[in-house]
């Protein structure tokens, strides 16, 4: 028995030995991989499109050296370290216990998401405006106008004109920072310069902007489901039949109200639709699948397209609202019209870039055309000129 015993305890320090040699030689691989990787990150500007894949709703400018297309061996091998918290955490073959990790790694330590804080952050904030903007209009001016209590309307009705505002203007954003990235490429007249590091940040976070308006979307969608479900609703419509009685009216048909609603639900649906085909092939195993080309006409054509029909969605909503005086509570705009600036802004600046001068422009820009400039140091005479 003590033999046995002996012989185990040989086996298994043994085979202990030869993980702990292997996973030393892997750390020691990726150790030398991330200094290389910090190194090329600076110095290398890529220019083969095709190597690229970051965002999921991308624009038809974007910048060849912003983001780089890793592996997913790479990926897979990178140390997610308390000095380099952006990296990912080690995946080998087999498990690591705590206590293997080195001494530069705290697990407790490492952030949490970090590609979302921001986004989460600007939509927080922005959700927290539409919110304070729709509740004075519906809630607190009836309270100080008319001593009428509308309170009840804050968990539903408030936060239904809450969330497809931000809703909108979260997708308007996606496609905004690709606007300007093109106008500043047709200033500078090439796509070898850097932009600046407002513009590529903003970029760089356009699909976890985009996936918030999915979300938000989503949830608009299931809050006007429940609409007929409130007892507020149900009262309402008693109290809408009785004055009807009174009225002798026999028929209560509103063709105006009965077009606008079905015009406008219908856009909502189509608008969600899209959305979601652009949520699902932002998934890594879908994006993967798809090759340079498919990714970027769903990404730009249908993700312009479902911005289109969003918008309309909203100027649908509003119908004649917009020019009666009776919807400007305490002179200010229904919050559909304030809705619909930004993406009608951004699908305007998107109109005037698809002119065939400018986008035959911006099409030679891509493919690595650039602009002749006069040599630094003098100016341009007359003989240049000539």
């Amino acid at each position: 028995m003590n033999v046995l015993q002996a012989a185990l305890y040989r086996w298994c320090y043994s085979g202990g030995l030869k993980r702990l040699q292997t996973q030393s030689v892997i750390l020691g691989e990726v150790s030398e991989m991330m200094e290389e990787r910090q190194v090329d990150s600076q110095n290398t500007v890529v220019e083969d499109q095709d190597t690229w894949h970051e965002l999921a709703i991308t624009d038809p400018v974007d910048k060849p050296h912003l983001v780089h297309k890793e592996s997913e061996d790479q990926e897979a091998l990178l140390l997610n370290g308390a000095k380099h918290p952006e990296h990912r955490p080690l995946l080998v073959s087999f498990a690591l216990e705590e206590f293997e990790f080195p001494s530069s790694v705290c697990l407790e330590e490492m952030p949490l998401f970090p590609q979302w804080h921001l986004p989460l952050k600007l939509m927080a904030i922005l959700m927290a405006l539409t919110f304070l903007y729709t509740f004075t209009r519906d809630v607190l001016q009836p309270f100080v106008s008319q001593s009428r209590s509308d309170f009840y309307k804050i968990p539903i009705l408030v936060m239904n004109k809450t969330l497809p505002w931000t809703a909108i203007s979260l997708l308007a954003l996606v496609y905004l920072p690709g606007l300007l990235a093109a106008l500043l490429q047709l200033h500078r007249g090439t796509k070898y310069s850097s932009f600046p590091g407002w513009l590529e940040r903003w970029m760089s976070m356009r699909k976890q902007l985009g996936l918030l308006a999915f979300f938000l979307a989503a949830l608009h969608a299931i809050y006007s489901l429940c609409y007929p479900m409130r007892r507020s609703y149900r009262y309402k419509l008693l109290n809408w039949a009785y004055q009807q009685v009174q009225q002798n009216q026999e028929d209560s048909w509103v063709a105006d109200d009965v077009w606008r609603m079905e015009i406008y639900v219908s856009l909502g649906i189509m608008g969600l639709g899209l959305l979601a085909l652009l949520a699902i092939s932002s998934l890594p195993s879908i994006s993967d699948a798809l090759n340079w080309r498919e990714f970027t006409w769903m990404q730009r054509s249908l993700g312009y397209a479902a911005l289109v029909l969003c918008t309309a969605h909203a100027l649908v909503y509003g119908w004649r609202k917009w020019v009666e005086p009776k919807h400007y509570v305490w002179y200010t705009p229904p919050s559909f019209i304030l809705a619909s600036l930004l993406p009608a802004t951004v699908l305007l600046v998107k109109a005037v870039l698809l002119l065939p001068c400018l986008d035959r422009r911006l099409g030679q820009i891509c493919r690595g055309w650039e602009s002749p400039r006069p040599p630094r140091g003098r100016g341009v005479t007359e003989k240049d000129s000539l």
